[in-house]
């Protein structure tokens, strides 16, 4: 898709994501059709690739997205946010995901363009990305030497979102996965 006026001036003519000049196109922003400026995001042929094969990411060059997680443009961060989630083994990326911020309508947009997975706790409460759950019963933390006991609290969970079993989470700055039948809503 060619740039509009708005979406040059809006990017400086770079990619939205890296920074690169060479190559930029508008994509749409999923499960939006990119009919508006704001709806598309400006990308590299490199990152476009990345977005579209998240499972050949490579995760030097995905490094911007610390930066660009921070955008003010929505359409970034929501690219951003996803690129993120979808390297739940780069210790990086994790906690750039941990420490972004995003308005409601943001991630709403975020989990609109997400399979439908539902995670649900141990009482069948629906669990989303953000939620304080508690621990039902003591856990032990493999790798980490530490028990996590029962009724310790794990702020703003992340869903894995291949996997409605699981959630990840930092217990004791330790990011861990836990299985949602060992958690309640907070």
């Amino acid at each position: 898709m060619s740039l509009s006026v708005n979406l040059e001036n809006r990017s400086e003519k770079k990619c939205e994501l890296c920074g690169s000049s060479e190559s930029i196109e508008a994509l749409a922003v999923n499960p939006r059709n990119g009919d508006k400026d704001e709806d598309n995001v400006v990308v590299c042929a490199v990152c476009k690739n990345q977005i579209q094969e998240t499972d050949k990411i490579d995760g030097n060059h995905m490094r911007c997205l610390t930066e660009s997680i921070w955008s003010t443009v929505p359409a970034v961060q929501v690219v951003s946010y996803r690129l993120l989630q979808s390297m739940p083994t780069i210790e990086w990326a994790q906690d750039a995901l941990g420490n972004a911020y995003l308005a409601e309508d943001t991630l709403e947009w975020v989990q609109s363009g997400e399979s439908k997975l539902i995670h649900k706790d141990a009482n069948g409460n629906i669990l989303n990305a953000g939620d304080s759950v508690t621990l039902i019963q003591d856990l032990n933390v493999k790798g980490a030497n530490f028990t996590a006991k029962r009724g310790t609290a794990v702020r703003r969970i992340r869903l894995v979102h291949d996997n409605a079993e699981h959630i990840e989470g930092k217990i004791d700055g330790q990011h861990i996965v836990i299985l949602t039948k060992y958690v309640k809503r907070s």
